[in-house]
Parts: structure tokens; sequence; C-alpha cells
């Protein structure tokens, strides 16, 4: 990146100073038979043909009924989705699509659906897999940011929600696996395009973005040398622009006597607007010369660059102690300061900033099977799985010097949405200067956070099939793997250049772009200038090194072995078919971080520090689906279970020094000794189908987190540290002191009901062929409380990630002529989220309720010239449903803390198969 660049010597400076195959349950569309099945090849064969049949047909109903043949021949339980056709899975990135599944939820992240929850648990504690190989994240943890991976691309998703014992990588709250195209599966040669246009509803908010981009995808299968070679070749790109408005309130605080702590303490309005730019590969090799061998080589490669211009206003109101206008009253509801005029505000500080994000995505894997006879089968897979990110987060500052203007400000209740009224123009070049005018030591900031992450592994695994009785097969299996991720940040002041250095310096008239558009909050704007230019231009930067900053480098290496045992089951109990599996994993974990211990406080003083652990543990499972009645299934799911803990929380990085209020050692910072999140969980779920046509169903799940993991203040000692290091020359009489750091301790139950139904409308009355509809909705509540056992009178924190309600509902239509329509709604109930917060660290806010809603309607020619085409419009987030926070506090009512809109985005396509 070009600030990196420019900036090399202080990342220097800084740091002086201081695929996986994790599934071998093979899917059904696999095109030889999976090793883990007790099935004989005619059979297997049957049931690929039924497979391709669903994959590649066209339309709403053809994706329905593929999806709901899956779920149903699963014994896990499981829910599917499958592409309507190649190309043309009508979402920008797989999370909207997965987000629309019973019991899950996604988190809208710059307007866009990035992370997903699963059964009310954040992305932490889930792991995702692509072509059954677990993925690495170009985050700051383990949950895959879904956004990377381009819809066009997938053919079909699984979300395992109880485990299995050959899926090595599985989570607590369940398992996401996207899979590619197999392309000995196809019929043949296909070709297809996918072409669209989009347009966002709010316009240009700043001079230089566009409101107006578009995708493009290209996919290619085909067969050769007697169909013993297959190839699938996949490119998309996704040119987006984003726009958005918002206003975030810093808290609230008093204006006079009559209004203590419910008026707006200050805040921050936003015009944002960003360039999103993703390129993803997608090649698959398959080899089959003869009955022996089969091999497949899958790569998949993916770039993602987010530009972000955020220029907008930020001032002080109560908190930087403005009064009422005289002569002027505030409305005041429900004990909110809804509208009120003040004076002498502080400030304001304009902003012109420029966030930048480069991430690349790379998978591999190259699986090779053996067939020695009809019972006995062999399984060889090796992947490598590759993110990375770099960042640079830009701030640059204006003001207009010696200027306390009048401000009128409004709140709407309700939805959060804040207006704001000045007596100055801020967009005027003339009257505003480059400047500190907060008063904060610095005239802008820039921040480079990188991230780093690779996990390489090796599957074995045989599979011995029986001849008789109720096992039917058994599948034995190793899975190693190796997996590093680390973090790094360099950060620094930028004051204005010059010696001696001035205090404020006019913005250059070439630098001038225009004005930010924030009608939205209330007013006409604020000036444009190119913040990178000004950077290059205009700023000195001076390191910035402290505890804080030293705390985001670190590393962790983890290898684990898993060693892994199932039973298949097909029998009869009874006249009352029964299929399942009995299994058993024991998983061995070595893991080892390093970081700094920084003593006093004083990151000049700062070491470097590492530590670890190793332990094991057995996790049993058992599925069993019976069909008590004609297609019907009961299924029944026990499991112990496990998910790794955070990568941050393992950090080694620390800060240690003496309490002098009760003269002790005391410090507090990451756990490498960490061990993982441990659930019992038991699942039970009553599906009626008709035919792969629809079904219902109605599950209820509990989980009880045996282990978990929250900050705990613990005895330590200190002599694993350098304590003479601590400035001063007096020391407790003793190195035991107390700790502050991540532990696992006790945990809570998680428990849910879920509910979901496809039902095409032709089953219960002919006249209604064509319709059909589609819906869930999931319960879920825990006793879990984050920040451990309560005491006294300690209030409950929610779970992240956790919505109590989560509902979808699809309505479609499609005829033979090749008409289609769907419009469908997702809400969730309001939850605890995590964002990337001040000092691009995690945090969590209050994230309100929400209802998204979405339409698509399109055509296809079935004859003539133009066969193979088709016409698609989308409208997304139909009815501009703002984002928004809030601040919830004890025994207060909630308080707006965030409000956004994204605007509704259109799109035009085409679609072109042949």
């Amino acid at each position: 990146m070009i600030l990196k660049r420019n900036l090399l010597s202080l990342a220097l400076s800084s740091a002086l100073l201081g695929t996986v195959p994790s599934a071998y349950a093979q899917t059904e569309e696999e095109t030889t038979p999976p090793v883990d099945e007790a099935k004989d090849a005619e059979q297997q064969a049957a049931d690929e043909a039924t497979t391709l049949d669903a994959v590649v047909a066209t339309g709403i109903r053809s994706a329905i009924e593929s999806a709901i043949s899956t779920k149903l021949e699963k014994t896990s339980i499981v829910e599917v989705i499958s592409a309507e056709d190649i190309g043309k899975l009508p979402d920008t990135s797989i999370a909207e699509s997965i987000a629309r599944l019973p019991g899950l939820a996604a988190q809208r992240v710059a307007g866009r659906s990035s992370t997903i929850s699963i059964r009310g648990l954040a992305g932490d504690f889930s792991t995702t897999l692509l072509n059954g190989r677990e993925q690495v994240s170009s985050g700051d943890n383990r949950g895959v940011e879904f956004d990377q991976y381009p819809s066009e691309l997938l053919s079909q998703v699984l979300v395992y929600k109880t485990p299995d014992a050959t899926l090595v990588a599985q989570g607590i709250s369940g398992t996401v696996d996207l899979r590619t195209v197999r392309p000995l599966m196809s019929n043949g040669r296909v070709v297809a395009l996918n072409a669209r246009l989009e347009e966002n509803s709010l316009g240009r908010l700043n001079p230089e973005s566009d409101d107006k981009g578009g995708r493009f995808s290209f996919s290619y299968i085909d067969k050769f040398a007697d169909d013993t070679i297959g190839v699938a070749l996949g490119f998309a790109r996704l040119d987006s622009p984003g726009q958005g408005t918002r206003f975030e309130a810093w808290g609230y605080a008093d204006l006079d006597a009559q209004t203590p702590r419910s008026a707006l303490g200050g805040g921050r309005a936003q015009a944002v607007s960003t360039d999103n730019v993703r390129n993803g590969f997608m090649g698959v090799v398959e080899f089959a010369p003869n009955d022996f061998y089969f091999g497949t080589l899958d790569v998949y490669y993916s770039t993602f660059d987010r530009d972000e211009l955020d220029r907008g206003l930020q001032l002080g109101i109560g908190f930087s102690g403005a009064q009422l206008l005289p002569g002027t009253t505030p409305t005041i509801q429900n004990g909110l300061v809804t509208n009120a005029s003040v004076t002498n505000v502080y400030g304001p500080v304009v902003r012109n900033d420029l966030n930048t994000r480069e991430d690349s995505t790379f998978a591999m894997g190259f699986k090779n099977e053996f067939t020695f006879d009809n019972n006995w089968k062999a399984l060889a897979d090796f992947s490598l799985s590759r993110a990375d990110r770099e960042e640079s987060i830009l701030e640059t500052y204006s003001g207009i010097p010696g200027f306390t203007p009048n401000v009128n400000f409004t709140i709407e209740p309700n939805e959060g949405r804040t207006q704001l009224r000045f007596n100055r123009d801020y967009t005027d070049p003339n009257s505003l200067r480059l400047s500190d005018p907060g008063g904060w030591g610095q005239a802008g900031y820039v921040k480079f956070p990188e991230f780093e992450d690779e996990l390489r592994s090796a599957l074995f695994a045989g599979n011995r099939a029986f001849d008789d009785g109720a096992f039917t097969s058994l599948d034995v299996g190793l899975n190693y793997s190796r997996r590093k991720k680390s973090r790094f940040v360099a950060e620094a002041f930028l004051d204005l250049a010059g010696n001696p250095r001035p205090t404020s310096v006019a913005i250059p008239s070439g630098l001038v772009r225009g004005a930010a558009d924030l009608s939205a909050v209330g007013f006409n704007g604020v000036i444009a200038y190119d913040p990178l230019a000004a950077f290059n231009t205009v700023y000195q930067p001076r390191t910035n090194v402290n505890q804080d900053i030293l705390n985001k480098d670190w590393k962790v290496e983890e290898d684990v072995i898993n060693v892994f045992a199932k039973l298949n089951i097909d029998t009869t109990i009874a006249d009352i078919p029964v299929r399942g599996n009995l299994g058993l994993q024991y998983v061995r974990a070595d893991q080892e971080s390093e970081g700094f211990a920084t003593p006093g406080g004083n990151a000049s003083l700062a070491i470097p520090f590492s530590g670890g652990d190793s332990y094991g543990d057995v996790l049993p499972s058992i599925n069993l689906s019976a069909e008590f009645f004609p297609e019907t299934q009961l299924r029944f799911g026990l499991a112990k279970q496990q998910a790794r803990p955070r990568m941050d929380q393992m950090r080694a990085n620390n800060g240690y020094g003496i309490n002098l209020d009760r003269f002790i050692y005391s410090g507090n910072g990451g756990n490498p000794e960490l061990k993982p999140w441990e659930a019992t969980s038991l699942d039970l779920s009553f599906e009626k189908y008709f035919g792969t046509k629809g079904y219902f169903s109605i599950a209820g799940f509990a989980k009880d987190l045996d282990v978990f993991i929250y900050d705990q203040t613990l005895p330590f000692d200190f002599s694993a540290v350098d304590v003479s290091l601590i400035p001063g020359t007096r020391r407790p009489p003793s190195t035991i002191g107390e700790f502050t750091r991540p532990e696992n301790g006790e945990g809570g139950s998680l428990i849910g009901f879920e509910y979901a139904f496809s039902v095409p409308l032709e089953l219960i009355a002919e006249p209604l062929t064509g319709f059909g509809i589609q819906g869930s909705y999931s319960d879920t509540r825990t006793s879990i409380s984050p920040s451990g056992p309560l005491t006294g009178n300690a209030i409950r924190q929610p779970l992240p990630g956790l919505s109590r309600y989560v509902s979808n509902l699809t309505f479609y239509y499609e005829n033979e002529g090749g008409f289609s329509a769907r419009i469908s709604q997702r809400t969730r109930s309001s939850f605890l989220g995590e964002v990337q917060g001040f000092g691009a660290d995690r945090e969590t806010r209050f994230v309100d309720s929400e209802k998204l809603i979405d339409f698509q309607t399109g055509y296809e020619f079935k004859q003539g010239a133009l066969q193979g085409l088709s016409v698609l419009l989308q409208i997304n987030n139909l009815d501009n449903e703002p984002y928004r926070e809030l601040y919830r506090g004890d025994n207060e009512p909630d308080r707006p803390r965030l409000w956004s809109e994204y605007g509704r985005t259109t799109l035009l396509g085409l679609n072109y198969k042949f």
C-alpha cells in the first residue's frame, strides 16, 4: 500500500522496539464412491446421477429440491443451500445465502453481511470448511469472513448442526462446508457467463466516489479422455460501491440541572463511501484413470480490496461543557433530550479519513482416493489454506480556529437518527485549516494492522465395509494440522510538517475535491480534500509505541493431531429403518504463543515473552435417524464438542507492575495456556418430507458448556517474568501476586427451538402450481454469562452473537415459461455484536433488531435464438433498513448509539449458459 511504503521505517522501528482436509465424511456429490459410506458402486452411481440432476438443473424449485434431497440423506442434522444454476446464486457473497438458513443469522459490517452466528453463538464457536477442509481467516481471530467467498463460485453449502466423528475440524455451534462443483459429475461441457450492473440509492456521498458498479463471472466445466479427466474453472469479479451515512453518539451527559445524563454528550457524523473490489478464482481437476484411483486437485484464490473514504465532523456537546442557548427550552421524551439548541460548543473537528484494506485468501487441496475391493478403501488428502490482510487507517483533522458554534440537535428516540444544524458552513475551504482543533496533541493519526494466517494439514483414512449386520462400515483416520497466525500493528501520530512545526496550515487548493454530503444528518456537509495526498505532502509521522500497541503484536502456533473412528449404522429395529453412526475422536493439541512482556507499562522496557501448553481430549458422538412413518425422520444427536480458543486471547503479551495500594505484584494480558471451550450437546429433530419437493421440521437442542472462557484474576507467580525491570527500588516481599487474563472456567447452558418449512403450494391446491413458501423461526436462550459466574448484584451480560429470535420468510413463484420471482425477509432480535473499534481492536456493541427484505425476479428464454439467456432484476435491502447500535446500561433505558443507513442496491443482470 502507498501509505505503508511511506512509513516503512516507522514499521521497522516499531518492530525493533520490541486445505486442511478436516472432513473425511465425503459428500453426496462426489464422483467416486466415498470411503466412509457403505454403498456399492452401482448404488453410489445412482446417487451421483440424482445429485447431478439437482446441481445443474435450472430454477428455484430445482435448487430447493436438491437441498431437501441432501438434507434427507444425511445422518447428521444439516441445513443446505444449492445454487439455482451455475453462476446464478443470487447474493453478493455466500454470507447472505447462509443467513437465510434456520437458526443462522448474519451481522452486517459496512452494510454487507460478513460474519455468521449459528444457534446464537458467534463465529468463534464454529468452523468453516472449503470442500471439507478447514479454512483460515484474514480477520483477527478464527471466524471466517464469508464476504471473501463469491457466491458465483460455489455450488452448495452444508451447515452441520450435529457433529460427525470424521469432521476433524468442527465447532461447538456448527460447521459450515462450502463446496465447489465436481466436473466429472457433469453431463458434458457447460459454459456460464454472468454480468450485472448495480446502483446504490443514496447516490454519491463523497465527490470522488461512485454509486454504480458491477459484477461479472465466468464458469467452464468439461470432461476429457473418455470421461477420465474433469476440469472446472471459475472466475468472479465484484466491483461494488458502498455508500453510508451515520451518526455515532459518544454517550449522554448533563446540559443543566434538569437534564441529568439525558442529553447528547457528543458524537460524530460521517459520510462514508467504499470501493469494494473482489476477484475470485476456482479451479478443479479430477482424474479417474481406473477403478483403483481417483484424484482431485482443488484450488481457490481471492483478493478483496476495500478503500473507504470517511468524511465528517465530530464535536462535544454535554461532554465539552456546552450550555443551552439562552431563551431556548429542550424537548424531553422519556428522560431523553430529543431537541435542544446549545452554545459554546468546543471544536468541532472536521475529519477526512481514508481506510484501505487488502485481503488475499488461498486454499489448495490434493485428495487421493483408493479402492482396493468392495470392502476396503483408503484416502490421503493434503491441503494448504492461507489468508493475509494489510490495512491502513488514516485520520486527518481540520477546523475553524477560535470558533465555538451554536448547535441544534434533534434525536429520533426510536430510530436513533440524529440531526445537527450549525451557524457556520463547514464546506468553505477558506475558513477551515489543517490543525489540531480537538487539542489532542496531534494533527492526525495512522495505523497499519497486518494479519497472516496459514494452515497446513494431512489426512490419512481408511474404510472397511461389512457385508452383514447393523454396522455397515468402519471409518478410521488421522489428521495432522499446523497453524500459524500473527498480528502486527504499527502506529504513528501525524504532525504538520515544518520547522518550527506550525499549529495550523491552509488546506492546499489542489487537494480540495468539493464537499461530502451529510444532508441525511441535518446539514449540508463538510469539506472534502484528498487525505492521502495530504498525508504525502503536509504531514510528518511521529512513531507511537506503548503497551496497548505492543499488545497487538503477537504470534500463535498450533499443532493438532486428530485420531478418529466411526461405525456407520444402517439397520431395522422392530420394522423401523434406523441409520446413523457411533463416533470417537481423540484430539491432541500443542500450542505456543509469542509476544511482549511490558514491565511497569513502559513500552521501551518491553522484552520478548512466550508460553504455551499441550493437552488431549476425547470426544464421543452418536447420530441416529429413525423413519417411524414413511417420509419422516426422527433424528437424535449426542456429543462432546470443543472449539479452540480465540487467538487474541491466547497471545503471550502481558503487562505487569506493582499494586501500590496492596503492595503486591499485579498484571494482565493474554493466556498462551488457554484450553478450548467444551460442551455436551443434545439434539432432537422431527422432519416430515413430501418427497423431495417440500418438508417441515421441529427441532430442539441443548448445549451445556462445561468449559467457558472469561477474564479472571487469579494468584500468579511473577518469578516467571523479570520483576527487576519494573521502575523503582521497592519490591513486594513475595513474588506471588495477582494476574488478570482469560481463563477456563464454569460455563452454562444454551437451549433453543427451531421450526422450518419449505412447501410448494401445489401440494395444497393445483391452481397454485409454481407458487411456494419457505420459512424458519428460532428461539434461543442461555444461562451463560460471558464475564463469568455472577456475584452480588451483578447483571448477566448477553452472549456475543446471540439473538433470541431469528426468522426467515420467502415467497416465490416460477413457471415453466421461464418467469420467476422471489421476495425474502430475514429478521433478528437485538444482540451483542462484535465490531472493529478504536485502535483497530475488537469490541462489543449492542446491535438493535433489524429486518432485511430482498426481492428478485427474472426471465429465462427456454427456446429460440436466445435459449440459455436469462435476465435478472434484484433489489437488496428493499426498504433501506438502517443499522442501529444502542447504549444499554444498568437500570437505564436504551439510548441511541449508532445509526447508519446504507441505501438499497438495485442490480440488473444477464446470465447465459451454453
